[in-house]
């Protein structure tokens, strides 16, 4: 396994609905970057970033505790969301399209044994990502839009509970919203039914990606009640969606809200070319490393506790020499004792 709503805050933002006391999120009108979102959800579970986050929203929190888990949804079509309730929030600049497999590969490296949670998917692209008990926890999470579909004409479906008013149970931009709110519904109940995953010792990582909205506004305008409805019901999922995700790890994670209204360039996969290349050895001529990498603690606790140790056994072994007794703990001086008196 991933934020409040101010006056304040206009166009993009992101939201905190839940942290853990630890967590300390600043109020404040700081805008962020959005290639910045995966070092701030790397930071708010404990990891080390490669570069530096120079950001007063988020403080140092207490070296030894760190959320259970993380849930970060990103919500396309809309600047913002009418949450009650929240941590804080802040403005969101520069809306290009991320991905948290950097804090994915992070979580799967550290805690390989322990086989956390790691789940990311976005339900309109039917793209999905499982990996340690996500595998066994949502092999029966719908994934295809077909299969959401058929979810929401079974027992349990939110059609039962929604009120829908303007939208439509037999319009396509309408199905595809209500499956999305289908999938938050389903993915609480399946943590309602496997508590143990909150109770081990890795940290699990949600993120969600919803595009409903986005849909709404292409086909019926933002000035539709359509698209007026579906936002009030989105952020009530939500609002309740932060709250149930938030108790079942016992008050330890962070759920995070991105809403978008649109992102400057299609939502790919970033990956490195070599004109970036060049440029990035344009600017380090001599090639030089990170200062700090995620080895730096291990490397840095070897060497000291080594010297330490090393230090503590030549003191040792300098005291035993000064106070020993060449007469009776030498067997050098013993044998030359001896010899002199038969002599």
């Amino acid at each position: 396994i991933l934020f409040c709503f101010s006056s304040g805050v206009h166009g993009d933002s992101v939201t905190v609905l839940q942290a853990p006391e630890f967590v300390s999120f600043q109020k404040g009108e700081w805008p962020i970057s959005g290639e910045k979102i995966p070092d701030l959800v790397a930071l708010t579970m404990g990891f080390s970033v490669q570069e530096d986050l120079s950001w007063p929203g988020l403080q140092a929190g207490p070296l030894f505790q760190r959320p259970r888990a993380n849930v970060l949804v990103v919500v396309r079509g809309v600047d913002s969301l009418a949450l009650p309730q929240s941590v804080a929030s802040y403005q969101l600049e520069n809306p290009v399209p991320f991905t948290l497999d950097s804090v994915a590969e992070t979580v799967h490296s550290l805690f390989a044994e322990d086989t956390p949670v790691v789940l990311q998917l976005a339900p309109s692209e039917e793209r999905l990502y499982m990996l340690g008990k996500a595998n066994a926890v949502f092999e029966d999470l719908p994934v295809t839009l077909q299969q959401i579909r058929a979810r929401l004409s079974q027992d349990g479906s939110v059609l039962a509970s929604l009120p829908l008013n303007s939208l439509s149970r037999n319009a396509e931009a309408d199905l595809l919203f209500l499956s999305e709110v289908q999938v938050l519904h389903d993915i609480t109940a399946l943590l309602q039914r496997h508590r143990h995953l909150a109770k081990d010792h890795s940290p699990d990582l949600y993120s969600l990606e919803l595009s409903g909205l986005e849909e709404l506004s292409r086909r019926y305008g933002q000035d539709s009640p359509q698209y007026r409805d579906a936002t009030a019901i989105l952020a009530s999922v939500l609002q309740k969606f932060g709250e149930d995700v938030y108790g079942l790890y016992g008050n330890s994670a962070v759920v995070e809200v991105v809403t978008v209204k649109s992102f400057e360039t299609p939502l790919t996969r970033k990956s490195r070319s070599i004109l970036q290349s060049s440029q990035s050895n344009a600017d380090n001529p001599y090639n030089l490393a990170y200062k700090y990498n995620f080895n730096y603690s291990v490397i840095f606790n070897i060497v000291l506790w080594l010297m330490i140790a090393l230090a503590l056994a030549v003191i040792a072994i300098a005291y035993n020499l000064w106070n020993m007794d060449p007469g009776y703990d030498s067997i050098i001086y013993r044998m030359t004792n001896q010899k002199i008196r038969m002599d």
